[in-house]
């Protein structure tokens, strides 16, 4: 405990935390090194990919940071299994610590949605929100459709003898549109929910410390709160105080990714709009 007395618990592990900065990095790269080339005729995207070294290396970096892309899905679905083997199929995919949408998260969607009409109080959340499983499957779409259509691109000959010559046509349309709709909600919508909204205002650094105070597990998953309370759960993850060096680089390297995406899409809305 702090010496101001302040309860800390432990929300994410060391795993997970890694896992999604490898997500943070691979995203902001593969982000910068696509939407250079998509815009590389209007003068913004010209200059970011001068930056990056130009359109060759952006092809490199771009493929790179599909590599680690690939590499983190791999390391969750691995996560998964070991889940599954220590836990079981049911509480892997179902109950309060799983990720999985349940009927609870349409009743508590309907409920925050007469919260902000000012028609009822706001629901109460377990240890995940209905959007941020929507968050999490959306990551298992975006590297499924836009990953196995970016290796269509990256290995065009090897998947010519595979499939019908359409399909690598089809490859180029969908991995550039749904490569920008992912990075229009990561930029827009995610960032909103989890840094903007004015409940975590400036930055949620809970993903980079792994941490949070009881005062914010009570306030924000006040039914996971009552749960861990009511079965001794809350002893067996009280953590102590995130030391100073892990909060600056959590507030340097988060304003970072929040700046670069906010300014990204300014510029990709400027340039559908006006070009």
């Amino acid at each position: 405990m702090s010496a101001d007395s302040t309860r800390y618990y432990l929300r994410f592990r060391l795993y997970h935390r890694i896992l999604h900065i490898m997500v943070i990095v691979s995203f902001l790269g593969l982000a910068l090194t696509g939407m250079s080339l998509k815009f590389s005729d209007v003068e913004w995207g010209r200059l970011l990919s001068w930056l990056l070294g130009g359109p060759f290396s952006c092809r490199i970096l771009h493929r790179f940071f599909a590599v680690v892309t690939f590499l983190y899905f791999g390391l969750h679905l691995v996560w998964i299994v070991r889940s599954m083997l220590k836990n079981g199929f049911k509480r892997t995919f179902w109950g309060p610590e799983s990720m999985m949408p349940q009927p609870k998260d349409i009743l508590q969607l309907y409920q925050n949605v007469k919260h902000f009409l000012g028609l009822g109080p706001a629901p109460k959340f377990d240890r995940y929100t209905y959007w941020e499983k929507f968050d999490y499957l959306a990551v298992f779409w975006g590297v499924v459709i836009i990953g196995f259509t970016g290796l269509v691109l990256w290995f065009p000959l090897l998947f010519a003898k595979l499939l019908p010559g359409i399909w690598i046509n089809a490859a180029i349309i969908v991995h550039s549109d749904e490569a920008l709709l992912a990075v229009g909600f990561i930029f827009t919508i995610h960032f909103f929910n989890t840094h903007l909204r004015p409940e975590k205002f400036p930055m949620d650094k809970v993903i980079f410390t792994g941490r949070v105070t009881e005062e914010e597990l009570k306030n924000e998953r006040p039914e996971e709160y009552k749960r861990l309370a009511e079965t001794g759960g809350l002893e067996k993850i009280e953590t102590g105080e995130p030391r100073h060096w892990v909060y600056t680089v959590a507030k340097v390297g988060g304003f970072a990714a929040v700046i670069i995406g906010v300014i990204m899409i300014v510029l990709i809305i400027w340039s559908i709009v006006f070009r």
